[in-house]
């Protein structure tokens, strides 16, 4: 009978914050897959377990095989990444996908997770959000992402290593204004946590002068759909210029006017009254 896969979430910096499940998961487990066992054993010492690990980071996914099948053979897995719920913005998420393809139990045994507590401390609007976790490092491939994201009415999260972030910050301010709202949330739950609630433009000149210092997590305001529609609605001239196309192809000056109109801040009679001179 196959094994369980377990996803272990571990404290994403103060280890007061261990559950007691996920003690007690891990010293159920057979084997631990880790991200980083040298992390992982710090962790295992902590609690005073000592398991067989294996790792799965990114560069050793090869290994993900060799995790199934001990689980297929019977073994509990608990899998777990440096810090927070593991499989997000993390490798680990092929293993889980193959785990289901194969019908082997996924349990999640969750805690803190990064992304989800720099936005409830944020100050940003949570109803509705987006994690974009670490954006791409080619320059074209970054490009096109925060193109995609420009009309992102939705909160965004990002992750930033301190040594990347005043890189970030500037492609942020380019793409979204100087005036945008941002909370940058580094070291959480650590010692030197900080959560600053500013604009873009404020957080480039910021560290333009001081180094980054430890990860962090930023939480981006979206685009407001108010401000949005204003700079994507047609001129006067271009609806106008719409329904004379209707018009055109056959279409009463009334009709074209009422159609041109739909979507834009102009009423049919506005565009009637242009369409008629």
């Amino acid at each position: 009978m196959p094994g369980t896969l377990y996803l272990v979430a571990t404290p994403i910096g103060n280890l007061d914050d261990m559950p007691p499940r996920v003690a007690a998961t891990f010293g159920a487990a057979d084997f631990i897959a880790a991200e980083d066992t040298r992390v992982t054993l710090r962790l295992l010492n902590h609690l005073g377990l000592k398991k067989p690990m294996v790792s799965y980071y990114e560069h050793a996914l090869h290994h993900g095989e060799a995790i199934l099948q001990r689980i297929e053979a019977g073994e509990n897995c608990a899998l777990c990444s440096d810090a927070g719920m593991p499989c997000i913005s993390d490798p680990g998420e092929q293993i889980v996908k193959e785990a289901h393809a194969r019908g082997i139990k996924v349990v999640p045994v969750p805690a803190a997770s990064a992304c989800v507590t720099a936005l409830a401390a944020s100050g940003q609007p949570t109803a509705r959000f987006v994690f974009e976790g670490f954006l791409p490092v080619p320059k074209r491939e970054r490009r096109e992402r925060l193109d995609f994201l420009q009309k992102e009415t939705r909160t965004m999260i990002f992750y930033e290593a301190p040594h990347k972030l005043r890189g970030t910050l500037d492609d942020l301010a380019v793409t979204f204004g100087t005036d945008r709202s941002v909370s940058l949330c580094r070291e959480l739950t650590k010692l030197h946590e900080e959560i600053k609630k500013t604009t873009l433009g404020e957080a480039v000149a910021f560290y333009r002068e001081n180094d980054p210092r430890g990860e962090y997590v930023l939480v981006l305001a979206g685009a407001d759909p108010a401000r949005l529609a204003e700079e994507t609605a047609p001129t006067l001239e271009e609806a106008v210029a719409a329904a004379r196309t209707l018009q055109a192809g056959g279409m009463p000056p009334s009709a074209a006017a009422k159609q041109a109109a739909a979507g834009t801040p102009f009423s049919k009679g506005q565009i009637y009254k242009e369409l008629i001179k």
